[in-house]
């Protein structure tokens, strides 16, 4: 390709409206353009990576014995009526009625659709295991669209489903796939972690997300140094602490702790560490009759170390806690006869079920709330004070420092951003949708699927968050828009400059480089600047002064100065860099 040919639009300035890096720069280098909230137009520079990633999955996916499919944007709501999901998912679902007022949805994901088809096509167990994907066009109606293609309103995702006639054929095709998105993601050139996931209602442990390392990222990515152990926060656990339980060595005490309300300032008050305070967080759960009215509510304490965080996804799995709700303050007034922020499980005004965190059920000698505002009570002890809890559980964020739950080290933490995720459904849509086949008996039995996606607009803007620096983008090879730039200076004015420019592009065209030779008759200065801010990894600057030396200018985007390079070894030399 040369320049002059293409469209190449970059912007001085980031618009108003941008806020993280990969929004920034992609505006600015001309890889996407804002139509409306959420929504972009994939420009031909952004384009070229799109299908550069595009191509990658297709190959592996095909590699791994999927076969692709392509299913509508528009589905009807029938099949989303058959799953209860037309009424359940909330307005992220784009509802739509056509000119006769039937109902469609704008796909955000096409589990319905693909059960449709193989409740139809897959009618043996002879006809199994099938693996079909898509690359296609989704929507959810963000609330509040941000980030660019981070979290836009419209974007491209590959879906892959699975189909088997047993769990243990479903989990091994699960892990075909596993292992296809480690190919996948090495191939991209990205550092990544693959990490164990919380498989939500399905329950199971299948399941895993690929997050790509970058310090803007929103989610928190727990591992350990020392081993292969990696999992999201929702999921990861610490090694469960040692016991026995220290003996008390304090009595109990009504302390004034006045104004101060958090486990942070009572511990400043009294010159402890936080991590003997305990927070008290009052939850509730709702019993209702079949016209959906409450007929019966617990309210419940959970007892956690001052110093950790409660996790939504582990405390819901404790037995009774499921579709929890934080209590409201009338409820809590009523048990605690105090409002929140003194709060503790001593002197009750009303009996409710108390769940420690491990770490609690271990301490003594620990601080909490006196159900009395401007009090707590110190040397607090299980047994002594108060009785043994009626249930121990896991249900805090693990903070960095944790022994690993492999007992290998300890764990750390960093952020990364999703950007793929495999995951073992069951037969969640199968039974909804009566997608059966004969088994070897004859006898019809629930289809096994697994899910699996790969974002594949959000993955240039995690690879851009990931590689970056103050002049612009820098691309991995596997997914540049452009391998190679070659740059002649003043090409218009010396013929042996541009010469040698074409030769140098023909010859990179010859060996199936991707190559952009830049004839547009630009300035060094502004010429090298778009090419950074675009990040194509590898550049060559032919001027005359350089020719007359019998050499060219080769510059790795990462390094921070050129290398002069024999005309004749030019070739060969950028080969070499790219196998890097």
């Amino acid at each position: 390709m040369k320049a002059s040919q293409f469209f190449i639009s970059t912007l001085k300035e980031a618009p108003a409206d941008a806020e993280v890096v990969s929004h920034k720069l992609m505006t600015r280098a001309g890889l996407i353009k804002k139509l409306g909230a959420g929504i972009y137009n994939y420009m031909p520079m952004g384009l070229r990576v799109i299908r550069k990633v595009e191509a990658i999955v297709r190959e592996e996916m095909n590699r791994a014995g999927a076969v692709e499919l392509t299913m509508p944007v528009v589905q009807p709501a029938e099949l989303w009526q058959e799953t209860g999901r037309f009424d359940k998912m909330g307005p992220e679902l784009l509802r739509i009625q056509d000119r006769h007022g039937r109902d469609f949805i704008v796909q955000p994901t096409s589990e319905e659709v693909i059960t449709d088809i193989a409740r139809q096509e897959l009618k043996s167990y002879k006809q199994l295991p099938k693996n079909l994907y898509q690359i296609q066009t989704k929507f959810r109606d963000e609330r509040r669209p941000r980030f660019g293609l981070m979290r836009g309103r419209e974007f491209i995702m590959k879906d892959a489903y699975s189909f088997d006639k047993d769990q243990v054929a479903a989990k091994a095709s699960y892990q075909v796939m596993a292992q296809a998105y480690r190919r996948i993601f090495d191939r991209f050139g990205l550092t990544y972690r693959a990490v164990a996931a919380d498989s939500g209602a399905i329950g199971g442990d299948l399941s895993e997300e690929f997050q790509v390392i970058a310090a803007t990222g929103e989610d928190a990515i727990v591992y350990c140094p020392h081993s292969e152990y990696a999992a999201n926060m929702e999921k990861a656990e610490a090694l469960a602490p040692a016991g026995p339980r220290g003996a008390a060595t304090q009595a109990m005490t009504r302390t004034a702790t006045p104004g101060k309300a958090t486990c942070a300032d009572v511990a400043e008050l009294l010159g402890v560490p936080l991590n003997t305070t305990v927070k008290s967080l009052v939850l509730a759960t709702d019993e209702t009759n079949e016209a959906g009215e409450i007929v019966k509510t617990q309210v419940w304490l959970l007892l956690l170390r001052g110093d950790h965080d409660m996790n939504e996804i582990k405390v819901g799995k404790v037995p009774g806690l499921a579709g929890f709700r934080f209590a409201t303050l009338g409820e809590i007034e009523d048990h605690f006869g105090c409002k929140p922020g003194y709060l503790g499980p001593i002197g009750l005004k009303k009996p409710l079920k108390i769940v420690a965190d491990r770490e609690v059920a271990v301490m003594a000698d620990w601080i909490c709330g006196a159900n009395e505002v401007d009090f707590h009570i110190t040397g607090v002890n299980w047994g002594r004070d108060l009785p043994e809890p009626d249930a121990v559980a896991d249900l805090r964020n693990v903070v960095a420092g944790d022994r690993s739950p492999d007992g290998k080290g300890e764990l750390a933490i960093e952020r990364g951003i999703e950007v793929g995720h495999v995951f073992y459904l069951g037969t969640k849509y199968s039974r909804a949708m009566n997608a059966t086949f004969l088994d070897e008996t004859g006898k019809p039995q629930p289809l096994e699927m697994g899910c699996y996606g790969i974002g594949i607009t959000r993955l240039p803007a995690a690879a851009i968050e990931q590689n970056h620096d103050e002049r612009g983008i820098i691309w991995p090879d596997a997914i540049a828009p452009f391998t190679v730039v070659v740059c002649p200076v003043g090409m218009d004015r010396s013929e042996a400059v541009k010469s040698t420019a074409e030769q140098l592009y023909s010859d990179l065209l010859a060996a199936g480089v991707d190559v952009i030779l830049d004839d547009r008759g630009e300035r060094p200065g502004a010429m090298f600047a778009d090419w950074e801010l675009i990040g194509v990894p590898h550049r060559v600057t032919i001027g005359d002064k350089s020719l007359k030396e019998g050499v060219v200018e080769y510059q790795h985007r990462r390094d921070s100065a050129a290398t002069k390079v024999a005309v004749t070894d030019i070739l060969a030399h950028v080969k070499d860099r790219m196998a890097v």
